[in-house]
């Protein structure tokens, strides 16, 4: 008689904590989806372990909870005291919901709350409670929703509050002609939170010039101030803002509008621990750059593309200030101005240094310079290279990809913006690419147009089982932004 046969083993005989694991890569949609498999799996998903990071916005893929009693009853079993992250859209946003995770959830850190799609506001009258442990407030505005009535109730329970996330209105599309209204009471905000580190404050379209200098006047231990995409802000406050924040390290001001005058007036040379600066798309002179990025001590991380005024002048007289010794990441993304030749003595005498480099939207700058700068770029994580403009020269990919095996060993992202008519490269491509993925181990993404390179380098990818890796331009686009040091903190939700 031979041994018994063995039933082959299924997902059923998992322990529980195993169980528990493969649970925890589901998204909170396709786990009440699969709750349903059995009782097992529906005791598993309704495990408060699982629970401690929650979206309920259906709109960016969160879960769709159709009425306020079934939160409440999520909250009491599932929630508790596990939860950590949440993020509520605004017709859960209400008295009853609010106190309850407060009197239930005493480890919730991390809220948004996105008024962004509502049509009117809760009753708040009798509001008596709110989380207090809050470390990230994100409000999602809206052009119609005004908030000082909600947030006079909350006040007294988020000066605790370290970062604070103001996201308006500019992503839903232009701002009719008009008058603006100021929805949300940024002075009366500013004197509740006084423990602020970061403030992102992203295409609120009536911020302007004194709530910077409101923010500035209360929030002693700044660190991080950004406001892309403010359209009224145009430097008058920037003076006072470096005076008295002595701690600001990061300053994202991209798409606003600076005055030459009000940015020349600030005391730069006084900003000494100021490491970071976003002026992309403010069209700045080259007077203007040259007066500022000469005078600031140590800069590290500087986005200055889109900039009419950046040219091989700026380049010349800011590598000769002394001011570059400490960068290590340049976005000079569309500076049409600056010339190949500039590009390639600057990245030859300070590459070395970087480690993220953004030379893309110059038609002028081809393969060329990247190959001639490679060797230079030993400490490059992200690169960011060509243009979507159609250009007439061809880019002949081989080499770049081989000297990127070669030199840049510890390249983490790159995108290639170049599209699948322009780019070339030769049979022997495969080998190049094989170099690229055993050597340049510590890659996450890799961006390309969709065509046949795409292809070719998504399959030698896969059958190495990196399948995550190879992207295309149409839903994932790599910056220096990764390399801002409380880059996670100002990411919306």
């Amino acid at each position: 008689m031979g041994a018994p046969v063995k039933s082959p083993s299924t997902i059923a005989d998992l322990p529980d904590k195993v169980l528990l694991r493969v649970f925890s890569f589901l998204s909170h949609r396709e786990m009440m989806k699969y709750s349903v498999v059995c009782k097992k799996w529906r005791m598993v998903a309704q495990d408060s372990r699982l629970w401690g990071f929650v979206s309920l916005r259906p709109e960016i893929s969160g879960l769709f909870i159709p009425n306020q009693d079934m939160l409440l009853k999520l909250i009491a079993t599932r929630f508790t005291t596990n939860l950590r992250y949440l993020e509520l859209p605004c017709d859960l946003i209400t008295r009853e919901v609010l106190q309850e995770l407060a009197n239930k959830c005493p480890n919730l850190t991390h809220l948004l709350l996105d008024f962004s799609h509502g049509a009117q506001l809760a009753d708040f009258t009798e509001l008596n409670a709110f989380p207090t442990k809050i470390k990230y407030l994100c409000l999602c505005l809206s052009e119609v929703i005004f908030l000082d009535n909600f947030m006079k109730k909350i006040y007294n329970f988020i000066n605790g509050t370290e970062m604070l996330h103001l996201y308006g209105t500019y992503e839903q599309g232009e701002e009719e002609e008009g008058e603006v209204y100021e929805v949300l009471n940024i002075r009366t905000l500013k004197q509740a939170t006084p423990n602020l580190r970061v403030i992102n404050m992203y295409g609120v379209s009536f911020v302007d010039d004194s709530h910077i200098e409101a923010f500035s006047s209360n929030c002693i231990q700044l660190a991080v101030l950004c406001v892309n995409y403010c359209s009224k802000v145009q430097g008058g406050s920037l003076k006072i803002l470096i005076q008295r924040c002595k701690f600001l390290r990061c300053l994202m001001l991209q798409q606003t509008n600076l005055t030459n005058d009000n940015v020349m007036a600030v005391e730069w040379d006084k900003a000494l621990n100021l490491r970071e600066l976003d002026i992309t798309a403010t069209d700045l002179s080259k007077d203007c750059l040259i007066d500022l990025l000469t005078r600031i001590p140590q800069l590290t991380w500087l986005s200055a593309g889109q900039l009419d005024g950046m040219n091989d002048v700026v380049l010349s007289k800011w590598a000769e200030s002394g001011k570059v010794a400490s960068l290590k990441a340049l976005d000079v993304d569309a500076s049409d101005n600056l010339t190949e030749d500039m590009l390639i003595k600057f990245t030859e005498r300070f590459g070395d240094q970087l480690e993220g480099l953004c030379c893309s939207g110059m038609g002028h700058v081809t393969d060329t310079f990247w190959n001639t700068v490679l060797p230079k770029l030993v400490n490059a994580k992200i690169l960011v290279m060509g243009t979507a403009e159609n250009i007439t020269t061809k880019i002949h990919v081989d080499h770049m990809i081989d000297s990127l095996a070669k030199f840049c060993s510890k390249l983490e992202r790159l995108e290639f913006r170049w599209d699948n008519d322009t780019l070339r490269f030769s049979d022997k491509n495969q080998k190049a690419i094989d170099l690229l993925r055993t050597r340049c181990l510590s890659l996450k993404s890799l961006v390309l147009c969709d065509g046949k390179l795409y292809e070719i380098m998504k399959g030698n990818f896969e059958r190495a089982d990196r399948r995550s890796v190879i992207r295309t331009t149409v839903n994932s686009r790599v910056t220096i932004h990764y390399l801002l040091q409380n880059f996670d903190e100002l990411l919306f939700g």
